[in-house]
């Protein structure tokens, strides 16, 4: 496979991968600024509220991140943690094939950061201009 198409595939991976999370993390960002008391998984004992504000963090902020390719590896980080705690603490009562979505895009996200933003990014871009000097 020849580099420019690896990096296609590293850039189409990124868009449909984050971009499938933020129509998760999106819709929380109303549940935080709803009416009445807030609902959510609270994993860590840190509260609901806390605990949304982190999944929001992770599923809109980090998936913007991931998007647009810029600090591409550290931004899978907070979903990994925030998918493997949908699939077994969310879900943990649920039948497979409910924490079986998490459990893909935690196998997405693991294949980002291992591949990285690559060159159709702004990760990308930086390194090509660092490489120039």
């Amino acid at each position: 496979m020849e580099p420019a198409l690896k990096n296609i595939g590293k850039l189409f991976i990124r868009l449909a991968t984050s971009g499938m999370m933020l129509t998760h993390g999106i819709p929380k960002i109303n549940r935080l600024f709803g009416d009445g008391p807030i609902r959510f998984s609270d994993p860590f004992g840190l509260g609901p509220e806390i605990s949304l504000v982190l999944a929001i963090f992770a599923e809109v902020v980090c998936s913007i991140l991931i998007l647009v390719g810029f600090k591409t590896r550290l931004a899978t980080v907070p979903l990994l943690i925030t998918m493997l705690t949908a699939a077994f603490y969310a879900h943990r009562a649920d039948p497979f094939g409910t924490k079986e979505k998490p459990l893909l895009f935690f196998v997405l996200f693991v294949a980002i950061l291992i591949m990285g933003a690559g060159k159709y990014s702004i990760d990308g871009f930086k390194n090509k201009k660092r490489s120039l000097f």
